[in-house]
């Protein structure tokens, strides 16, 4: 039977979803982001509007930039709690069509909708109602593609946003690719296009004719699985359990900074953001790793395995005071700081992690019992209405962290 899978992504997410708790802000340059301080900001842009995107503001663009490049643009800080309450209503809106949804990210997808034809018309059909009902109920946009296989419904998605719809049907899976740019094949970034481009290819049509032997030289092992790519080949199926591979925080000062209680005490903040998505995700991490920045632009990371996998603020925060002693300090003062949790593990099924035979007894769960507590407030009123003490400004009630922070 041949698969009907569907990519859906949303466009400018953070940004869309500003506008549309702002009606006021609709068809302005909405840069979500930290704060550009007239143009002397030190974060980046975590999104923006398709509208500032005409200015020239994109993703990741350093934030003092984007308010000279659209200084008449509205700058809002990151709402994430708001998003991933807007993500899981999107979410349970995709299952009701099938079970097979896959998570790329908050506002990314594939859905296998093989099965559910029967109930819901084609593919195209189903595909084009989400989306109809994506626009209808939260007033947000989303791109979609409908294809053979999960590479084809991503390459598609991508191709006419924002707002788009592409449909690639069985059969034309090698016309459809045949002249679109290489970097848009999956595991094609910069240097390999750069040496695909050395050896005379433009198009995916120009490796699909290729031989497996004949691309070797250039890429190794991988030639086999390009080439196949490049023809529309992939048999990969929509993992709907699949876990995020990491998740993270960072923070640049405002200015650089050679307080080291200052580092520790935003690093706890880290720890504390970290910590919250992990437990809101069903999730522990069995790893953290700490990036710092010093004011050079030096960019240094240190890891360590924990001795039990977790989703406490407390043992995140523990083990980057540890990483942090072992980052060799020259005198230079800090410009960003950064905390990621990977090897992770759910407990979503399991709803607890296997115990080691001779491992300590585990302690209380209370640290537990209260961080879900501390979540649970924060997802009703909000991420500033309980915060720790150790996170106040010094001499004042006012409970927002003192360093700026942005989303990794």
């Amino acid at each position: 039977m041949t698969r009907a899978i569907l990519h859906l992504d949303m466009d400018a997410f953070y940004a869309s979803v500003e506008q549309c708790d702002h009606p006021a802000w609709r068809g302005r340059p909405v840069v979500v982001g930290a704060d550009p301080a007239e143009g002397r900001g030190r974060g980046v842009v975590a999104a923006c509007s398709y509208e500032a995107r005409a200015f020239g503001v994109r993703s990741a663009l350093p934030i003092g930039r984007a308010w000279r490049l659209c200084p008449q643009g509205v700058f809002v800080r990151p709402r994430m709690a708001r998003y991933a309450e807007v993500s899981r209503s999107l979410f349970a809106l995709l299952r009701e069509y099938t079970d097979l949804v896959e998570p790329l990210s908050i506002d990314e997808a594939f859905l296998d909708v093989t099965g559910s034809r029967r109930l819901w018309g084609d593919a195209e059909r189903i595909g084009r109602e989400i989306k109809g009902r994506v626009q209808r109920e939260w007033g947000l946009v989303a791109s979609v593609g409908v294809a053979p296989n999960k590479f084809l419904a991503k390459v598609a998605s991508d191709l006419e946003k924002p707002d788009g719809f592409v449909v690639v049907r069985l059969g034309e899976e090698r016309s459809f690719l045949e002249p679109l740019p290489i970097g848009r094949l999956w595991g094609v970034g910069p240097k390999t296009e750069e040496r695909l481009r050395r050896v005379g290819l433009r198009t995916i049509g120009d490796v699909a004719r290729l031989r497996p032997e004949d691309l070797e030289p250039a890429l190794g092992e991988h030639a086999g699985d390009l080439i196949a790519l490049a023809r529309g080949e992939d048999s990969r199926p929509v993992a709907p359990d699949a876990e995020p591979r990491s998740l993270g925080a960072e923070t640049t000062f405002e200015r650089d900074t050679d307080d080291l209680e200052a580092v520790r005490r935003t690093l706890l903040g880290l720890a504390d953001r970290v910590g919250s998505r992990l437990r809101g995700e069903g999730l522990r991490t069995a790893r953290v790793t700490l990036k710092h920045r010093d004011e050079t632009f030096h960019t240094i990371t240190r890891s360590q395995a924990l001795s039990r996998p977790t989703d406490l603020t407390e043992d995140l925060y523990a083990a980057a005071l540890v990483l942090l002693d072992r980052v060799p300090h020259r005198g230079r003062r800090v410009r960003l700081v950064g905390l990621t949790a990977t090897h992770l593990g759910g407990t979503r099924a399991a709803g607890a992690a296997q115990l080691d035979l001779f491992a300590p007894p585990p302690r209380p769960d209370r640290l537990g019992e209260v961080s879900r507590v501390v979540d649970e407030i924060r997802r009703q009123f909000g991420p500033r209405a309980i915060t720790r003490a150790a996170l106040l400004p010094e001499g004042d009630g006012d409970p927002r962290p003192r360093q700026r922070k942005k989303r990794s």
